[in-house]
């Protein structure tokens, strides 16, 4: 290796790097503020202006697209015609080319960033050196990431060479990084213009770390994206993939309850076991846990504010195998990290759950749509009954609405007083799930009279709204929109039921 171009925006390590090609021998081209830092460092670098002759210009838009650099880098030197061409031009050979690109992602992030701005963060050089030292791997290696430059110069100093090995991993990792730095500003430019749908849709996300397995033993698994940003797992082993479902799951209902009074959810295999508010966090989850005292052992438990030690010591009572909150009390922490084998996990004030985009894979391709996680406008409800909701009932419907948005369709909620009473979910017909939620509520010894029932879609028939009646409720909130909506209305009144259309279905499936 004789020649190295240099062309970096995080410095990182970048000194490090330079000393040891320095004392390789390998003569150091480089740009702008890149050359600036090795030469202060007391390395001799030689400016790329004086390679290609040509100086830096529109402020710095343009410094290495040129044929003395793309022809060093792309020059195949053990093809006897690519050699006497370099001869005949005056180019010579690039073997190594260091480059990180213009922080694009992390300026878009920043609030009230415009295009303009953004757009001067697109870079233009940087990806054609990446992606032309990558295609000619063979020849060139391309270090795309200062976490390389560790192995890097070890391989360096092994006097061996670099190995083809190598030089190909090099070039994936370099295709890769160019491939995400293209998609996000795909994407940011998809955000902003009006353009919906998309034409094509890019999706490019690091890896997070792989799972011992799946779903089931039998599948392979692995995690994408920058989990690290919403969670902060400080206790326990590592999440498996179930876990994560069950996280997000408990991640989203409890942004519905970010503000008001102390909140609590508990989950399993995604659903809601119970969920309950209260004047204290202990209150909230044992109304939470008072819904299914047989569900919750081995599930998750979340809590919208800092769990103390009282609420602590009522979740140890039985196995738990994850808690989240967006703190720990000492003495809380002290009494949970006490078991091994559970899971702690902390919520980020970075945490964006419960807002954006959300995906599912299918046959050919995957199904992309907002997030079913807007803030309920109560302005569009609307009372359909002769009878209107008292200020107690309307508390319970309200918090019902919440719940069941985030349960398996078809799906029923029984609430009052700021707990779930019954819960019924993933069943094919609307009856049969509220009948389960009945059956819970009865199994658990919670009365019904005077609770509130949630549909996450509307009554098609009236017989479920006299089911519920005959259960003992009083207050009915819905979708609306079945083409029986008056025979449903009409059987509301007749019970003296309050009933309330709110407009928006909350399907999940």
């Amino acid at each position: 290796m004789k020649r190295a171009l240099l062309s970096v925006s995080d410095k990182s390590k970048l000194i490090e790097l330079a000393t040891a090609l320095d004392k390789a021998g390998v003569e150091l081209i480089s740009t702008g503020g890149t050359a600036k830092a090795i030469a202060e460092a007391g390395i001799e670098v030689t400016d790329a202006s004086e390679v290609t002759g040509f100086p830096e210009c529109l402020d710095g838009r343009v410094k290495t697209l040129h044929p003395h650099i793309h022809g060093g880098i792309l020059a195949r030197t053990s093809h006897a015609p690519d050699n006497d061409e370099l001869d005949k031009l005056g180019i010579e050979p690039i073997e190594l080319v260091v480059v990180n690109l213009y922080p694009f992602k992390e300026t878009i992030l920043k609030p009230d960033i415009t295009p303009a701005e953004a757009t001067e963060f697109i870079d233009i050089g940087g990806p054609t050196m990446i992606r032309a030292a990558a295609k000619n791997f063979a020849h060139v290696c391309i270090l795309s990431s200062p976490n390389q430059y560790d192995a890097f110069i070890q391989e360096v100093e092994s006097g061996e060479g670099i190995s083809f090995k190598t030089r190909k991993k090099l070039a994936k990792d370099a295709f890769a990084h160019t491939a995400d730095y293209d998609s996000a500003i795909s994407n940011y430019f998809d955000s902003i213009v009006d353009d919906e749908p998309s034409t094509q849709f890019n999706i490019s996300l690091p890896l997070s770390q792989e799972l011992r397995y799946g779903e089931n033993p039998h599948q392979k698994a692995a995690v994408y994206g920058n989990q690290q940003d919403a969670i902060d797992c400080f206790h326990g082993k590592q999440l498996s993939y179930n876990n994560y479902l069950d996280v997000d799951a408990a991640l989203n209902i409890i942004s519905d309850f970010k503000t008001g009074k102390p909140a609590c959810a508990i989950i399993k295999h995604t659903i809601p076991c119970g969920v309950g508010i209260g004047e204290s966090l202990n209150e909230a989850y044992e109304r939470a846990f008072s819904t299914d005292t047989v569900s919750p052992f081995g599930g998750i438990v979340v809590v919208n504010q800092e769990l103390d030690v009282e609420t602590a010591q009522s979740i140890d009572k039985i196995f738990t195998e994850i808690i989240i909150a967006p703190s720990f009390s000492e003495e809380a922490k002290e009494l949970l990290i006490q078991k091994k084998n559970r899971r702690l996990i902390r919520i980020k004030e970075t945490s964006n759950a419960g807002s954006g985009t959300t995906f599912r894979s299918i046959f050919g391709g995957l199904l992309k749509q907002d997030s079913d996680t807007e803030p309920f406008d109560e302005s569009e409800f609307k009372v359909v009954t002769s009878r209107k909701p008292s200020e107690a009932e309307m508390q319970d419907l309200l918090f019902s609405w919440k719940v069941v948005r985030h349960v398996k369709s078809n799906a029923i909620v029984y609430a009052k007083d700021g707990r779930t009473l019954g819960i019924g979910s993933g069943q094919t017909s609307r009856v049969d799930s509220s009948e389960i939620a009945v059956a819970k509520a009865k199994k658990e010894g919670l009365p019904l009279e005077g609770s509130a029932i949630a549909s996450d879609a509307f009554f098609p028939f009236s017989d479920g709204v006299e089911a519920a009646a005959e259960a003992g409720v009083t207050a009915v909130i819905q979708p609306g929109g079945s083409i029986r909506d008056e025979e449903v209305i009409a059987k509301a009144n007749e019970h003296d039921m309050t009933m309330i259309f709110t407009g928006k279905r909350h399907f999940k499936h």
